[in-house]
């Protein structure tokens, strides 16, 4: 890599973690909204009664009523188009996948789901961790509605609920706005804003989710219904932050964006052997950073390619100003980095890096099944997450540093390690109740991930399984909460990690809105009781 070049993040961790393109033998599937030569049917009032399991002809009447297209098992689409992000979920079976070109498309979906007491679930982007954007009865597609408008002068963005990060941010550029958000291009923008959202301009402008200013949603009756401070306020609020899938199909999102600042960023790597004083330092250098820088530190082990201990970033400024912010973590690590890169990029062209696609073009940034020009392919990984409330020990630091050598020796032809995303800034001046999400007093998040190819023996799948076991029982600090958009099966009392003292509040909305627990999977907020 040239010095002059920035790392290209994502790139750079798809090969550290040795991540596979594993398709299981998916087609390049296109499908055109207007698959059915018909008007659409008005929109049925909500069945009260129910129907009993669909049948063959239940699902033509639906595919008949949908403006959109609906993909059944017998289809020749199907097998690609219940594919999820994470390729792991290859078992994945639903009886249909209702691709929704409207807001109506989507209640005639949930209202035909709820007739005949059929599970469902809805997909933004199909990246939920736990697998649950798919069901095995029907999926609720919402990828179709992704238009995307921009006022410059209220500086606001209507976002349809199926739009992906990668377009969000290259139509808000256009514009010279930004809206803070994830770096994983293919994510779509309904399933990271309803779980908070945290990305590299998190510090300077808050959440995700802190940006939304309204939505539309589908609720479990079929009810198409505004939410807004004035107008449902209550599911607003359970929708900044409270998880998607919990209340209602969200159809699209209205947005407070900002006038996009100039943008620097940085790379700094050490040898593995000063991993431990380079975390420390980050720490404490994080803690007083000002809100226009963000930073993450890595410390992985890269298979065959060694081990990597990284600080990076994006600082709201010109390069200049970053120089002696920069030149305090390094006194602080007490070494001179192996590699250093400090460079200014615009916006849009930052957030290509973020996300891995660094000299491709917006199409080319999108999943091979997504748009006939992508060339991104799934991946195979397993996560766990948690969170930093303050500078850890030196006897810590060093327990974290000896994790991500522990994954090595015991899967050493895989990837893996932690990410220390920096919180603070925006994000922690917001109140603990004033959202839904909870996680407000943090030094950082944390997530430990391990990816595999269709090449990695099974054992090593297994021991990187077991790695993410011992550091949620071991080295993580329970206490400390979890990231609801990192959705973990495996963890034991999710709700209160995901959730902490908003969860009570939480499940009222939940009863209020859902009070048949329709919208339900192995970790939804439960009802009241």
């Amino acid at each position: 890599m040239e010095p002059s070049s920035p790392i290209d993040r994502r790139a750079f961790l798809r090969r550290s973690l040795q991540v596979g393109s594993v398709l299981a033998g998916a087609a390049v599937v296109t499908i055109a909204v207007a698959d059915h030569h018909h008007p659409a049917t008005p929109v049925p009032t909500t069945t009260t009664t129910t129907l009993g399991p669909p049948t063959s002809s239940d699902w033509a009447t639906l595919a008949g009523s949908l403006a959109g297209s609906l993909i059944l098992p017998t289809d020749g689409a199907y097998t690609a188009d219940a594919l999820l992000y994470n390729s792991k979920f290859v078992g994945l079976h639903p009886q249909a996948i209702a691709y929704c070109a409207s807001a109506d498309d989507v209640a005639r979906c949930v209202d035909f789901a709820t007739a005949h007491e059929t599970a469902f679930a809805a997909r933004s982007g199909g990246h939920s961790y736990g697998g649950y954007s798919s069901s095995p009865g029907l999926v609720i597609d919402v990828s179709r509605l992704s238009s995307i408008t921009v006022d410059e002068r209220a500086n606001t963005a209507t976002v349809g609920a199926g739009a992906k990060l990668i377009d969000v941010y290259n139509a808000l550029g256009a514009h010279r706005r930004l809206l803070p958000s994830g770096s994983c291009p293919t994510v779509g923008i309904a399933g990271i804003t309803l779980g908070g959202g945290i990305g590299v301009f998190g510090r300077k402008y808050g959440l995700t989710s802190d940006n939304l200013r309204s939505l539309e949603l589908v609720t479990a009756d079929a009810r198409q219904v505004s939410a807004s401070a004035t107008d449902h306020a209550d599911l607003l609020w359970a929708s900044r932050g409270g998880g998607g899938g919990n209340f209602g199909v969200a159809t699209s999102l209205e947005f407070t964006v900002h006038p996009m600042p100039e943008v620097t960023l940085f790379t700094l790597q050490y040898p593995w052997p000063a991993a431990a004083t380079m975390f420390e330092a980050w720490q404490h250098w994080s803690l007083t950073a000002p809100d226009e820088l963000w930073s993450n530190c890595q410390l992985f082990t890269q298979g065959d390619y060694g081990y990597l201990a990284q600080v990076g970033g994006v600082y709201c400024g010109p390069s200049s100003a970053l120089t002696g912010l920069l030149a305090t973590l390094e006194r602080g690590v007490g070494s001179t980095p192996t590699y250093r890169f400090v460079g200014a990029r615009e916006y849009v062209t930052a957030m290509e890096i973020e996300a891995g696609c660094a000299g491709l073009t917006v199409a080319a940034c999108h999943l091979t099944t997504q748009n006939p020009a992508g060339t991104l392919g799934r991946s195979a990984y397993s996560a766990k997450s948690s969170y930093v409330d303050g500078p850890l020990t030196s006897a810590r630091v060093s327990l974290v540093v000896a994790a991500v050598e522990r994954l090595h020796a015991e899967a050493p032809t895989i990837g893996g390690g932690l990410a220390f995303d920096a919180y603070g800034g925006a994000i922690n001046r917001v109140a603990t109740d004033a959202t839904a999400f909870v996680h407000r007093d943090k030094l950082a998040g944390v997530q430990a991930t391990y990816s595999w190819s269709s090449a990695t023996p099974p054992s090593e799948i297994a021991a990187g399984a077991q790695w993410l076991t011992w550091l949620g029982r071991d080295v993580f600090d329970p206490t400390t909460g979890a990231y609801q958009n990192y959705i973990d099966p495996t963890l034991a009392d999710w709700a209160e990690a995901y959730y902490g003292s908003n969860l009570e509040r939480l499940k009222v909305v939940k009863t209020k809105y859902d009070p048949e627990n329709h919208f339900a999977f192995a970790q939804s907020i439960p009802r009241t009781h």
